[in-house]
C-alpha cells in the first residue's frame, strides 16, 4: 500500500482537485484507492456530497482514545475502486489536543499501518497549514504530491513546503520523494510562463515537465466523483493533463522502489 501526501502551505492551488483527479485515475487503472480528507473545511468531503450537518464520522475518529479503525470509516463513491473518509470541522481542535495529548503526531501512521492491504493507493489531502494534520501525514507518506500555482506568489509556499518535506524525511530517516506539480497554468500570460520556468529551474527533476491548465470545468470538482464513463477516460483539457502527469508519478514510483530493493 503506498502513501501520498497532497500537500502545500499555500491555499487554492488545487491540492483537492488533484487528490480527486489522481484518485480517479488510478481508479481507472484497476488500483483500489482510498481518499484522505484531512482539511478541516472538508472540500473534498462536501465534493462527496456529504452534508455539514450532522457531523460525519471521519479523520476525527482516528485521533479518539482509543481511536476508531480506519476500515470503519471507509465510504464508498459511485466512482468503482474509489473510497473516502470524511473530514470534520472539530479537526481544527485538535492542535490543542496535542499540547496535552503525546502521540497525535503518529496516529494516522499507526492508522493506515492497520489497513495496509485493504487499498493499493491511500491519497491525503491535506490542510493548507503546517500543524498537527499535515505533520501527520508527512509522517505516513511515501511520497509528496505538491500542486503548485504557476505564479509568482505560490513560489514562496513551494520553496517552504519542499523544506518542511526534507525536514519530516530527515527526522524519520527514510526517503520522502517530493513531486512538484505546476496547476492552474495560464499560458497565454507572461507572468504564467516566468513562474513554470523558474519553477523548474530551482527545483530540477521534482518538477513535472509540463503543467496542469487553467480548465473552468473543474471549478466544479463534482464532475470527478461521478461513474466514470465506458471508456474510462478523462473529460476535459485539465483532467487529460492529469492523465499525464499520473503517468510521471507512477514512473517515479518506480524508479523510487527500484533504487530502495
Amino acid at each position: 500500500m503506498r502513501v501520498w501526501a497532497i500537500a502545500n502551505q499555500k491555499g487554492g492551488v488545487g491540492k483537492t482537485t488533484t487528490t480527486l483527479a489522481l484518485g480517479r485515475g488510478l481508479a481507472a487503472r484497476g488500483s483500489r484507492v482510498l481518499l484522505v480528507d484531512l482539511d478541516p473545511h472538508s472540500s473534498m468531503t462536501r465534493t462527496f456530497g456529504v452534508p455539514v450537518e450532522p457531523a460525519p464520522e471521519g479523520v476525527m475518529e482516528l485521533f479518539a482514545t482509543p481511536p476508531r479503525e480506519l476500515a470503519s470509516l471507509v465510504r464508498t463513491s459511485a466512482v468503482e475502486r474509489m473510497d473516502y473518509v470524511c473530514a470534520q470541522t472539530a479537526l481544527a481542535t485538535l492542535e490543542r489536543r496535542s499540547a496535552n495529548q503525546p502521540g497525535l503526531g503518529l496516529a494516522l501512521s499507526q492508522a493506515l499501518s492497520r489497513h495496509a492491504g485493504q487499498h493499493d493507493y491511500v491519497l491525503l489531502d491535506c490542510p493548507p497549514t503546517l500543524g498537527l494534520l499535515m505533520i501527520n501525514a508527512l509522517a505516513a507518506a511515501d511520497r509528496v504530491i505538491i500542486p503548485t500555482q504557476a505564479e509568482p506568489l505560490a513560489l514562496h509556499g513551494l520553496a517552504g513546503m519542499v523544506r518542511t518535506a526534507e525536514m519530516v524525511e530527515r527526522s524519520r530517516r527514510r526517503p520522502m520523494p517530493v513531486s512538484v506539480l505546476p496547476t492552474l497554468y495560464d499560458r497565454r500570460t507572461r507572468a504564467g510562463q516566468d513562474a513554470l520556468k523558474r519553477m523548474q529551474e530551482e527545483h530540477g527533476d521534482r518538477v513535472w515537465d509540463d503543467a496542469i491548465p487553467v480548465d473552468t470545468r473543474l471549478c466544479n470538482t463534482e464532475l470527478l466523483v461521478q461513474p466514470a464513463g465506458a471508456e474510462g477516460a478523462y473529460p476535459g483539457r485539465a483532467l487529460s493533463a492529469y492523465r499525464r502527469a499520473l503517468d510521471w508519478i507512477l514512473a517515479s514510483e518506480a524508479q523510487s522502489l527500484e533504487q530502495a530493493a
